[in-house]
């Protein structure tokens, strides 16, 4: 395992930021790290790359632990915090170049990560000059500088246009392929397009911990109906993969089925043998937005 937790809590004062938090990541896994704002994201990351003590648990980078071989675990991972901090009166070459000597990385990776982080057309200037999302990315090749086997990324694509977004994204999932990526973000879109699994963190506690095919199981069709008459709702739950049956106002109902088939056939069927007719009929995916809040609320 890259990343082992084991019951971690942390306390501040009367209030526990993180209560008895325990998860594994493996190697070659990118996993997202979703929550609330306040839930325990960002305490746990900084948990991980020693920037805190937990008040209990444990937890081990790459076999090291992080309260007893902390220059070890600093060695293995590159972190990129939500606040991203940078000396804005250094260049970008020259900031890279200053972190390279602390890793004692060979200044020919300097080049290497420019290009790969896509930072060639602004190498030349002052970090104080560039937009945020080229800081952004100014952030992300230090992370990376010293080529380490564990990313943890604290909303890495903040202040990114479309196209910057697509060329992080593959970045990250490139990385993914012989590192373990930990990252958290708000933007469900970036959770499916580059995660292969989703950790759910809600008032310090794991609330959902599963892989993006179990997620997308978990997904259900809503349809929405409305008859011209009331129709009692033991009849409704009788429907074929209806998990759901919620009567929304008047003869109006919502129903919730786990399938893959469009069930609104179904339900006109229905309505046809009961003598009913459909005045709406209307159907929906729940996202994994719609899954964020129901798990978080």
């Amino acid at each position: 395992m890259s990343i082992v937790v084991s019951n971690i809590t942390k306390t501040y004062g009367e209030q526990k930021a993180l209560n008895e938090v325990s998860f594994t990541i493996n190697k070659g896994e990118i996993v997202g790290f979703l929550g609330p704002n306040g839930a325990g994201k960002s305490t746990m990351m900084k948990i991980l790359t020693t920037y805190l003590k937990p008040s209990k648990g444990e937890a081990s980078i790459n076999g090291y632990d992080i309260n007893k071989d902390t220059k070890k675990v600093q060695k293995s991972i590159g972190y990129l915090p939500e606040h991203n901090p940078l000396y804005l009166d250094m260049y970008v070459k020259e900031y890279l170049a200053f972190n390279a000597d602390i890793y004692k990385v060979n200044k020919d990776r300097i080049d290497e990560i420019i290009s790969l982080t896509g930072l060639t057309p602004e190498a030349h200037k002052k970090i104080d000059q560039l937009s945020k999302g080229y800081r952004q990315r100014v952030g992300l090749a230090t992370a990376m500088l010293h080529n380490p086997e564990v990313l943890i990324l604290d909303e890495p694509t903040t202040g990114l246009d479309p196209n910057q977004l697509v060329e992080i994204r593959e970045l990250i999932k490139s990385a993914g392929k012989d590192k373990t990526v930990l990252l958290s973000t708000h933007i469900m879109q970036e959770v499916e397009a580059i995660c292969d699994r989703v950790i759910v963190i809600n008032k310090g506690q794991i609330v959902a911990d599963k892989n993006l095919a179990q997620l997308n199981d978990d997904k259900q069709q809503i349809i929405f109906v409305e008859f011209d008459y009331r129709v009692e709702e033991v009849l409704l739950k009788e429907l074929p993969n209806i998990t759901h049956v919620h009567n929304i106002a008047g003869f109006s109902y919502e129903l919730h089925f786990k399938s893959d088939r469009d069930m609104r056939s179904v339900v006109f069927d229905f309505a046809h043998d009961n003598g009913l007719k459909t005045l709406q009929l209307n159907h929906k995916h729940r996202s994994l937005e719609t899954l964020f809040k129901e798990l978080t609320s």
